[in-house]
């Protein structure tokens, strides 16, 4: 474990019904982490980051035969690499004498990366002894030629991904004002023959872990609000039953049962709440529960099919999904079921909703030449945008915690893959691929 210390939606619920369905040390700069550089990266002017990143200077280095001076600089330029908001300089490209140099101002000539266009620029060190790993990473402003962040991380060699994960988390930190996503998780259906279990795995793509192993068909993992459990629907004693499992101590409990569908949909922000679609009466109608009585409240009373209720991040309205207009529809409803709105009016079928932390936006996917993409659209309706076009099906759009990304499920050419992609659309990043069935992405909230 790595020691530190600061410096200073179901995915188309429609068609499921019908299927029946590291010790970090200050290193006590003048410029801290107190003096951020905020820039928008939710710009459309915004441009991509400048940044140069230098071999890693070998302090000393005794019983481990890896080469480390360029992992972690590689390593580091990956993981920026993902949030798409970088352009990592080549270090071909690179002038100045690195035996020269050193890791402060003044050993160092910003004129020389200046002139290859960095922006930023990182320099660190490392010492390995055997037992222990130390590094320390310098993130400059080449422009004004100063620290802007500095981090010296201890631990084992194991831990040193999670060391470069850190501080690639702090350069989002000073550069946007949000250190990223770096330590959240995906959750995910994975099909294996007539079963399907939850697996999680990381935003970097590592560690795929399985959740749940319980013999049946399971479906739509939503994440509680403090990442301690995940809600989902199985069909472990025959019937669409809805369960919540501990991430802790891996303990299930069924809270939900009426014959008929108990399909989960998003929790309420204190993680009191969640919402529901029953069709114990007859017919698919959206629910509160609240989860320490087990009591409900019935939010929709329409003859058509309501499902897949997505809450606002104030859980002041819902989103949902009806097929009332005469085709699946995303509408909105305030919190008491009351003021519904219809939202989508292109296309036939537009299904799973998922509302973006910011509260701004609101991703779904709709059917495009037979096939379904993601779009997104403005809370009201309006400014709807295609954010994914190949020749695949995308379903199941789900925000990260900061509202700058989204996963996906994608199928086509005997392919299943979980994706992310930045909440412009660009930047696509294949997660996991299976052959037998990978769907229902579910982002978790930030886990320390």
């Amino acid at each position: 474990m790595v020691s530190f210390m600061n410096c200073r939606n179901i995915g188309c619920l429609i068609r499921l019904v019908a299927l029946t369905v590291v010790m970090l040390s200050i290193l006590c700069l003048p410029h801290s982490a107190a003096a951020k550089v905020y820039i928008d990266i939710d710009s459309p002017a915004f441009q991509k980051f400048p940044i140069a990143i230098v071999d890693f200077r070998k302090i000393s280095q005794q019983g481990y035969q890896g080469e480390l001076s360029g992992w972690f600089s590689d390593t580091l330029a990956k993981y920026l690499e993902m949030t798409g908001f970088f352009n990592i300089i080549s270090k071909k490209a690179f002038i100045e004498d690195q035996k020269q140099a050193g890791l402060t101002v003044e050993s160092t000539r910003f004129a020389d990366w200046a002139v290859i266009g960095a922006e930023y620029l990182v320099k660190g060190a490392f010492q390995y002894n055997g037992r222990d790993l130390t590094s320390e990473f310098h993130l400059f402003d080449v422009i004004k030629g100063e620290v802007i962040a500095a981090k010296q991380y201890t631990g084992k060699i194991e831990d040193r991904n999670e060391m470069v994960r850190k501080f690639a988390g702090e350069i989002l930190l000073v550069l946007t004002g949000d250190e990223g996503v770096f330590g959240t998780k995906i959750a995910f259906i994975l099909k294996k023959g007539q079963n399907s279990d939850i697996y999680t795995i990381n935003f970097d793509g590592t560690e795929l872990l399985r959740v749940t192993n319980l013999q049946a068909l399971t479906l739509a993992p939503r994440w509680s609000p403090d990442g301690k459990f995940i809600s989902f629907t199985s069909y472990r004693n025959g019937n669409p039953d809805l369960y919540i499992r501990s991430m802790g101590i891996g303990k299930v409990e069924k809270i939900s049962n009426f014959d008929g569908i108990n399909l989960a949909g998003s929790w309420s922000r204190d993680g009191r709440k969640l919402l529901l679609t029953l069709s114990k009466d007859g017919n698919e109608e959206i629910y509160t529960m609240d989860l320490s009585s087990r009591k409900l409240e019935r939010l929709t009373h329409n003859f058509a099919i309501d499902v897949s209720p997505a809450w606002s991040p104030d859980n002041k309205r819902i989103a949902f999904v009806s097929n009332r207009s005469g085709s699946p529809q995303i509408f909105t409803m305030g919190a008491d079921g009351d003021d519904v709105k219809r939202l989508t009016y292109d296309g036939n079928y537009n299904t799973s909703p998922s509302w973006s932390p910011k509260g701004n936006r609101i991703a779904y996917e709709g059917r495009v030449n037979g096939r379904f993409q993601i779009f997104s659209t403005n809370e009201d309706g309006s400014s709807p945008s295609q954010l994914t076009f190949d020749n695949a099906d995308h379903e199941s759009p789900s925000w990260s915690p900061d509202g700058r990304y989204l996963a996906f499920s994608t199928r086509g050419g005997g392919k299943h893959r979980i994706c992310v992609m930045n909440a412009n659309g660009l930047n696509v990043r294949v997660l996991y691929e299976s052959v037998s069935g990978s769907m229902s992405p579910s982002w978790s909230p930030k886990i320390n």
